[in-house]
């Protein structure tokens, strides 16, 4: 897919959800919407306190809203073509596995947080692939919280959106993740990557070259593993940071130690505990240098560091699979292509290459051919630029 046919798709989008929401609900009615997002580098840093460079896409949720003259939240669904109702004075956290928790979640959460939420009635659409690791989840929580904010008339930082939305997921969907995917679904800048502090939250834009594409393939495997295997790494990584705390007393996160530390107070460290750390602290490492990278517009360094990314993702950290990793070597062998790497939890998603603009059509053939060969799988495959991040949509039609 390419950009111009991503805006034509939410031309249509926000046309659908705006007409489904008159035809159940009647007016008034606001557009917003939320994207997901693509991280170039830094995986498993983020709940680690660390650094992350991610961009949004072109791909978001749309949601429709409007006000009710009672306390109930009602969503409905235009991808699942069904409906779901809260009575938001009896909303409590802990998932249900249900897509709605994600909706239930951060009116919960807007609410805990001091934001007397007004009733309303939602029809959301997603355009971000669920299950590739582009972050629906997050598109869907931050699109959720613009709407339930605006029309309840209340205005809320949007650092604190997005503290509010990860939380909703961590409550309310069950998945203990950091705060990157809710960051960049708002703060999202067109031509940009993000360097984010995920401990200060402080963040710098990154210009990406005019002259390269940000291409995504979708391997379209998720194997089901994925959820629980990202909390054990996050149990993984605490356990370490306890057990150097023993030696350094400062330390309150992995993005606290270096290398050299690790490899001086490590040694008694279990060898998988060990190789946790180790990918946390050299992702760290490796994300600052690929800042550096881009704003020098050195993009021959950035792949490579891309590519070692991949190969600590997939050795340290253990989270690719045999899918992920023919799709990052396919990519490598083809003209054009910068840096090719697995992004987001793993198991099964996408991968993210750094491809010349001149190269993308002959690099998405090619590649999808050959990935199809040799796994009778047919991937998607994402031509994308960097997206502008969550808003209202003002040109309703």
């Amino acid at each position: 897919m390419k950009p111009s046919e991503l805006v034509n798709n939410g031309r249509a989008a926000t046309r659908l959800v705006a007409d489904e929401f008159r035809k159940l609900y009647g007016g008034p009615v606001g557009v917003f919407r939320a994207p997901g997002r693509v991280n170039l580098i830094g995986e498993h840093t983020d709940y680690n306190d660390g650094f992350v460079m991610p961009a949004a896409l072109g791909f978001y949720t749309y949601i429709a809203a409007g006000p009710r003259v009672d306390r109930k939240l009602d969503v409905y669904s235009i991808d699942f073509n069904e409906s779901r109702s809260f009575d938001l004075g009896n909303i409590s956290a802990g998932p249900t596995g249900h897509w709605s928790d994600y909706v239930r979640g951060v009116a919960g959460v807007l609410q805990e947080s001091g934001n007397a939420i007004r009733g309303a009635n939602l029809v959301v659409k997603g355009d971000v692939p669920i299950g590739a690791g582009l972050s629906s989840s997050a598109a869907l929580e931050v699109a959720t919280a613009l709407s339930l904010l605006a029309n309840s008339g209340l205005n809320c930082s949007r650092v604190q959106v997005a503290l509010d939305c990860q939380r909703a997921e961590q409550e309310y969907a069950g998945t203990k993740c950091g705060v990157m995917d809710q960051f960049i679904s708002l703060f999202g800048t067109a031509q940009h990557a993000l360097l984010l502090d995920c401990r200060s939250l402080g963040y710098e834009l990154l210009r990406i070259q005019d002259n390269v594409r940000i291409v995504v393939c979708n391997t379209m495997v998720k194997h089901e593993l994925a959820s629980g295997e990202y909390n054990r790494r996050r149990v993984d990584c605490e356990q370490g940071v306890r057990f150097l705390q023993q030696f350094l007393p400062g330390v309150r996160a992995l993005r606290d130690v270096s290398l050299s530390q690790l490899k001086r107070y490590g040694a008694d460290l279990s060898e998988i505990t060990y190789k946790r750390c180790r990918h946390v602290i050299t992702e760290n490492a490796r994300v600052l240098a690929a800042a550096e990278s881009l704003n020098e517009s050195n993009l021959v360094r950035f792949g490579t560091l891309m590519g070692q990314s991949h190969l600590s993702l997939r050795d340290d950290y253990q989270v690719s699979c045999k899918e992920l990793d023919l799709m990052v070597d396919l990519a490598s062998q083809h003209r054009g292509v910068y840096g090719a790497r697995m992004t987001g939890g793993g198991f099964g998603g996408c991968t993210v290459n750094i491809v010349e603009a001149d190269a993308v059509d002959e690099f998405t053939v090619a590649v999808a051919r050959e990935y199809e060969s040799a796994t009778g799988l047919q991937p998607e495959i994402y031509v994308c630029t960097a997206a502008d991040g969550a808003s209202e949509v003002t040109n309703i039609l």
